[in-house]
């Protein structure tokens, strides 16, 4: 997995940047119908995605982090929200396919946000405000030497027997 040091370069920012730029030239060309305090609102919502993944990244903590991209997260629902609601309006028909169009890039930024969120939260690192390079280091060395157990483990299930006193289903803190 690829590590990122810059907000800039994460794909999920990306596709939100992305999706604000479309929905931006959307509401420029959108007919005069379109309220104004929709625009406003579907431009704020569409600018909090990018946003709150710039802010969460920059926090420094895993938990600021998956907080600001649950936030995030929910910015893009309001931007589908708002799409679905607004493609609903007879003066937004011509607008359709754009709409249909801009409501997957919405939910491509969500499920995106819902998979990092996820490995976050699988993930025993506090965030880069309490590491420096030696538990950088130490957590390196911790899951290289898990990978390597589990590894061994597998490769020493194949060979024995299930009742052979050194099967891993037989050792302490084996799999049973």
């Amino acid at each position: 997995m690829p590590t990122y040091n810059r907000f800039e370069d994460l794909p999920v920012w990306q596709t939100a940047a992305d999706l604000y730029d479309r929905v931006d030239d959307f509401i420029d060309r959108a007919p005069p119908r379109m309220r104004a305090s929709f625009r406003d609102q579907l431009e704020r919502a569409t600018f909090s995605v990018s946003n709150n993944i710039a802010e969460g990244f920059e926090r420094g903590t895993t938990n600021e982090l998956l907080a600001f991209l649950y936030i995030a997260r929910g910015s893009a629902g309001e931007v589908r929200s708002m799409l679905r609601v607004g493609s609903r309006r007879p003066y937004l028909s011509d607008f359709k396919s754009e709409i249909s169009d801009l409501i997957g890039v919405a939910e491509s930024c969500s499920r995106q946000l819902r998979g990092w969120a996820d490995s976050l939260q699988n993930s025993d690192i506090a965030g880069q405000r309490h590491l420096n390079e030696k538990s950088r280091s130490d957590y390196q060395k911790r899951k290289s030497r898990e990978a390597g157990a589990a590894e061994f483990n597998q490769a020493l299930a194949k060979h024995l027997p299930q009742d052979h006193p050194m099967h891993p289903k037989n050792r302490p803190g084996g799999t049973r």
